[in-house]
């Protein structure tokens, strides 16, 4: 018996199809499938949709400059593709980019270092940057929205979901953390790294993806300075954060070494301003400059 989930009349479908839904799930790295997943098996993505008149940039012979080589994109790559093609095409995006001073926060995180051990956890500044986000999603609550598709409604959302990207050997996922407005440090560490883990082995569930409020991309780990991250629909804003630095910081009279973090706010200009986005994101490097604001 299979353990993919799949309605009867989808079942069906597949098999018109002659779609083998084991291995389309396994290409999308997902437990479940539905109608529209089968519907977009086949389909060019938007990516690569292109006008008559523009398929000249992309249908060339690159053997005629040198060797080359063919790998066919995976489902989930062709997923991915569209997805970020659709959100480049219908949304205006603009960045915003500021930092933060991270002292305090990196400082508690070493006093916690031996709880955090016996716990059986590391807390890392991920979980710090979640639960700020929640705090200021709650402060200014059309960031935790979403357009309607003809742009006329706007729903605000009484919930704080954070989606949290995770880079894996097949792709981008992004599973959500839910309620994190009403979750403390220690429990959202933990569901971090659980689902963190779960993604690289393809095992998250279906109710763990969608429905985020506004999601976070850490590159921190890797590295960088700046990005410009991509709002990921029906969200109307995303934070990318990168590598923390020590820079000068001006005290009022020298300059002291503090750890800055990079952050890069993207967001959909049809619903949120340029002005908006910069209290945001200064409200928000506030409360990682001084945690203690976000128990007020």
């Amino acid at each position: 018996m299979s353990d993919i989930i799949a309605p009867p009349s989808v079942r069906a479908l597949a098999r018109q199809k002659g779609i083998d839904i084991e291995a389309l799930a396994r290409d999308i790295g997902r437990t479940s499938i539905a109608r529209e997943d089968l519907e977009a098996d086949g389909a060019a993505p938007a990516a690569t949709q292109f006008a008559a008149s523009d398929r000249s940039y992309w249908d060339v012979d690159h053997s005629q400059y040198g060797p080359v080589r063919q790998e066919p994109m995976s489902r989930f790559a062709q997923v991915a593709a569209r997805n970020m093609a659709a959100a480049q095409a219908l949304i205006p995006a603009v960045t915003h980019h500021d930092r933060a001073d991270v002292s305090v926060i990196e400082e508690f995180r070493k006093d916690l270092k031996s709880e955090a051990r016996d716990r059986g956890l590391k807390l890392t500044a991920l979980s710090f940057y979640a639960k700020a986000l929640a705090r200021a999603l709650r402060e200014f609550p059309w960031f935790n929205a979403s357009l309607s598709s003809d742009g006329k409604t706007l729903f605000l959302k009484e919930y704080v979901h954070i989606g949290i990207a995770v880079d894996t050997n097949h792709g981008l996922m992004v599973p959500v953390l839910r309620d994190v407005d009403s979750k403390g440090l220690w429990q959202i560490a933990r569901e971090i790294t659980d689902l963190a883990a779960r993604s690289q082995e393809r095992k998250v569930r279906p109710d763990e993806m969608g429905g985020a409020s506004m999601t976070i991309t850490n590159l921190g780990g890797i590295g960088g300075t700046a990005f410009t991250p991509i709002v990921n629909p029906p969200e109307v804003a995303i934070l990318g954060i990168t590598r923390t630095e020590i820079a000068p910081v001006w005290d009022g009279e020298v300059f002291l070494p503090a750890p800055m973090v990079p952050l890069d706010l993207s967001y959909d200009h049809r619903v949120i301003n340029g002005a908006e986005a910069a209290r945001f994101l200064t409200y928000y490097a506030g409360l990682l400059k001084d945690p203690r604001r976000m128990l007020v």
